[in-house]
């Protein structure tokens, strides 16, 4: 059972992390001055793929486990503001609203630890790193946010 739920759980990582190839960075991104912390290009991918599995061993872990609605209930919110940032800054281009989107995420990701330690103690810790991850991007994006305050007040035109 728990190998089937696993699978369940990665693969809605899975369809979260995909828009990562559906709106890659591209050309705009690679124009904004960003913060001397931003990692190579290589350790986004990898990190994400680390995360993923860890997020899905939790998310199996939590399905299995009793009295799991309010931390299933966070865990579906997460997923679902993970898949919404990237569609966000890179696909719209808009700073601000990935800004929001990110903070969101940040605060579900905390949730879900909160809720999860209530029902699975190794299910909240496999979030820990996530919310670290997290909190990593939110900087990154606030940085990117006061570095290219036109481009955040300004964001081109998506595409038609």
């Amino acid at each position: 059972m728990f190998w089937l739920l696993f699978c369940i759980f990665f693969a809605a990582c899975f369809g979260a992390g995909i828009t990562g190839g559906l709106f890659a960075p591209g050309p705009w991104y690679r124009q904004l001055t960003k913060p001397w912390f931003t990692p190579p290009d290589w350790v986004f991918p990898v990190t994400w793929m680390v995360l993923y599995i860890c997020m899905a061993v939790a998310g199996a872990r939590i399905a299995m486990a009793p009295n799991n609605g309010i931390a299933m209930a966070f865990w579906s919110l997460q997923i679902a503001f993970n898949g919404l940032w990237t569609p966000v800054f890179f696909g719209l281009k808009n700073i601000r609203l990935g800004m929001a989107v990110v903070g969101f995420l940040w605060l579900f990701v905390l949730s879900s630890i909160l809720a999860m330690w209530q029902v699975d103690l190794i299910a909240a810790l496999l979030f820990v790193p996530y919310l670290l991850w997290v909190s990593i991007a939110a900087a990154l994006n606030a940085e990117v946010w006061r570095l290219n305050p036109e481009v955040a007040r300004n964001p081109p035109e998506p595409p038609r």
